[in-house]
């Protein structure tokens, strides 16, 4: 970890440790953080998934050993950390680049900073991929999440647009869901068909991207055609059952030391239970696009994966939920070549063309 002063150095040293586990590098993590072999895997490992997510199970950290996330107001404390994860994240990103060779265009739709991807051998077509990254609505950007959009972009075959939001706490919802929504204004004047245009969201995007989509039916804006949801944290209250019964067995997160923070930043308590930010809370009689949620049952937000489907399935609408058995949260970017991963890449692309096209 780099550090700017020596008056930061111990804080910024912590936070890279934390951002770490947030999102974890391809093959397990750097040596220094492995567990000797003699020591006990914080975390279940069991033997009902792939030698490759065994082999990764086996290395992660009790997160509540990581230090929390800084106060709401604590504004040069979120910078730090977010500075800090896209410093350890650009190895990781290079290396995605020279894997799978994409063509990216940095461009600015409406004023929002995006980045057009086209995977390697990309066909001619108007449908695309509006991508919303996950980062507990505080860190990452469309540069560090190339780890999830490329690899997303390759598997299915379709171009995807990555928007470059606004992190909170320099914004709050309300801001974030409408740069969202002028990025997707801004293609339809390029002449993209709303129909054309399926929405994709990890984690925190996961929680975005149907709220954003519920923001632009309530405003006469049209939907897209499908979305496509990665682990979403679509309750930012600690709300549901594994946000409990889970507790000790989620390998990624604590909600106390680093969910919490992220949400209150995010938006204001009295604002976390509106459907446009914790979207299981939504009506969706009036409508919403074909969706599919995939995830882990080793992840708090399971419930959310399961609320976020009853809540779609009861109003009518086609949803799919798609759990994988052990796996921990966004698992498609932790290990993109376990054959968990390609099969749930493989369903992605299958949902996409039935409900998007080619």
């Amino acid at each position: 970890m780099r550090t700017r002063t020596m008056l930061i150095t111990a804080a910024t040293l912590a936070a890279g440790v934390l951002l770490a586990g947030l999102t974890i590098p391809v093959g397990g993590q750097d040596k220094k953080t492995q567990p000797s072999e003699k020591t006990k895997p914080y975390v279940y490992v069991p033997d009902t998934v792939s030698p490759e997510f065994q082999e990764h199970l086996m290395k992660l950290p009790d997160p509540a050993l990581r230090p929390s996330f800084p106060g709401t107001r604590d504004m040069e404390g979120w910078e730090r950390f977010h500075q800090t994860r896209e410093k350890d994240l650009e190895p990781r990103v290079e290396s995605v680049l020279k894997r799978y060779e994409p063509t990216i265009a940095a461009r600015k739709l409406d004023g929002i900073p995006v980045l057009d991807i086209k995977p390697k051998g990309w066909k001619e077509s108007r449908k695309l991929l509006v991508y919303l990254h996950g980062g507990a609505y505080t860190m990452a950007s469309a540069r560090s999440s190339l780890i999830k959009s490329v690899p997303a972009a390759d598997a299915t075959g379709y171009r995807v647009v990555s928007v470059d939001y606004t992190v909170a706490p320099r914004a709050k919802w309300q801001q974030i869901t409408d740069e969202v929504i002028a990025v997707v204004q801004a293609l339809i004047k390029e002449g993209q068909p709303l129909k054309d245009i399926g929405m994709f969201g990890d984690s925190a995007g996961g929680g975005m991207a149907p709220g954003v989509t519920l923001k632009m039916r309530d405003q006469k804006l049209g939907m897209p055609a499908a979305v496509v949801l990665w682990s979403p944290w679509s309750d930012i209250t600690e709300t549901g059952d594994t946000y409990v019964t889970l507790k000790h067995a989620e390998p990624t997160y604590r909600y106390d030391k680093i969910l919490k923070p992220s949400a209150d930043a995010y938006a204001d308590p009295k604002d976390q239970k509106n459907s446009y930010v914790s979207p299981v809370y939504a009506d969706y009689s009036q409508g919403f696009p074909p969706t599919l949620i995939q995830g882990g049952t080793k992840e708090i937000f399971l419930s959310n994966f399961v609320r976020q489907y009853q809540a779609l399935d009861i109003a009518g609408r086609t949803v799919k939920l798609d759990l994988y058995e052990g796996l921990p949260h966004v698992f498609q970017g932790q290990l993109p070549d376990a054959p968990e991963s390609r099969l749930a890449m493989k369903k992605m692309r299958e949902f996409l063309l039935q409900h998007l096209g080619k």
